[in-house]
């Protein structure tokens, strides 16, 4: 059983689903589903595609360049069976998908924390431009402490207008 690659997006195409498309030079093209295939009659470029496969590599949001994915390639050689052979390539399958998501999510962190980072200026601005708008939090222990200070400068005011007053009666 042989999974093979849509042309356009990609993606897997499972055997007895999808359709072929042959061009009169003989060159093959498979299509996962209808919305691939009209697109390439269409004349569309995956690349410029948002939804394809080429699109998020040539604009860098997949891993795009990588030493796993030459394990991936198609391969007309046919090898005699060997059930030992068998046994170390179902391990070696194993092992290198293990680390392809890995270093895809290793991939994933790094785009993301650059745009973090540009988030954080963004925010940064906006608070130094908006910085009236936010009141600073105040507690009901700061509030009672300027009220009482509050009085006690308008005590002390009284106390001052009634030693005036005193003096001048004198």
């Amino acid at each position: 059983m042989r999974i093979e690659k849509c042309y356009f997006c990609s993606s897997n195409i499972y055997p007895g689903h999808g359709i072929n498309f042959v061009r009169n030079d003989c060159k093959m093209f498979r299509f996962c589903r209808s919305k691939c295939h009209k697109s390439f009659k269409m004349k569309r470029n995956p690349r410029k595609v948002k939804w394809t496969k080429a699109f998020r590599k040539s604009h860098g949001k997949e891993l795009a360049i990588d030493s796993t994915f030459d394990l991936e390639k198609k391969r007309n050689i046919p090898v005699k069976y060997d059930r030992e052979l068998w046994q170390n390539t179902v391990h070696a399958m194993k092992r290198i998908q293990e680390i392809r998501s890995k270093r895809q999510n290793q991939f994933i962190k790094q785009r993301l924390k650059a745009g973090k980072k540009l988030e954080l200026k963004d925010d940064e601005k906006e608070v130094t431009k908006h910085i009236h708008l936010i009141e600073p939090k105040v507690t009901e222990e700061q509030l009672y402490n300027a009220a009482l200070n509050k009085t006690k400068q308008k005590l002390a005011a009284k106390q001052r207008l009634v030693e005036e007053v005193g003096m001048d009666m004198d």
